[in-house]
């Protein structure tokens, strides 16, 4: 074993997590981390590692980007034939985890995913750059590639396709909804007793709020 990557660790003083300054919404308590995450100017806030899995189980993850939350779940987009589209086409199932150093805080959120409508698709694509927009079109993603000059050769010839135009939506682009079922907020404490509340979303439609051992 590496004894430098052994040695590494951390104390973790900067802050607690009481259920009685928890707010009762896991959504609103995501919001109150989350604002405060973009207050303390973190690099890309939004920034989550996404787990799926295949029919028999197997995972993989990867790093996507928030792009929208609200009390319906929280949304990223993609290209549906990537890899993780075609697992959550098979396997609609997903987990989520955020991970902001610098506040010593972690949320991790699992639960069912779902495509998000065509009209919200529309106006998130119509959102973006337009590099950002073609580059939907040229990369057909987690395939293999012969190299990257074929990636830039097809973005110079859209490019000139699209110039001075609106640029469609890909059909084969758009978002996904993970729809919560559990969402933990975890923070940093000293001696590893750190604090984990999870929310756990009840068949009513409520949520209770349990405290994990660290």
């Amino acid at each position: 074993m590496d004894k430098r990557v052994a040695d590494l660790r951390k104390e973790y003083t900067l802050h607690g997590l009481s259920e009685a300054d928890a707010h009762p919404n896991p959504f609103q308590q995501f919001k109150i981390w989350f604002d405060q995450a973009i207050a303390a100017q973190l690099p890309e806030p939004n920034a989550m590692t996404l787990a799926t899995a295949t029919p028999d189980g197997k995972p993989s993850a990867r790093m996507v980007l928030l792009k929208g939350y609200d009390e319906r779940g929280f949304v990223f987009y993609t290209n549906y034939d990537s890899h993780k589209g075609q697992q959550l086409r098979e396997n609609p199932w997903g987990a989520i985890a955020f991970w902001w150093v610098q506040l010593e805080r972690q949320v991790r959120i699992e639960g069912r995913v779902e495509q998000v409508s065509a009209a919200e698709s529309d106006a998130y694509f119509q959102s973006r750059p337009q590099e950002s927009q073609l580059g939907a079109w040229v990369s057909p993603q987690s395939q293999i590639i012969e190299s990257r000059e074929v990636l830039e050769q097809r973005l110079a010839q859209l490019k000139k396709e699209y110039e001075n135009k609106q640029v469609p939506r890909p059909p084969y682009w758009g978002g996904f909804r993970v729809i919560p079922s559990a969402i933990e907020f975890w923070q940093g404490r000293p001696s590893r007793l750190h604090d984990r509340l999870l929310y756990r979303l009840l068949e009513d439609g409520s949520w209770i709020i349990q405290r994990l051992s660290p």
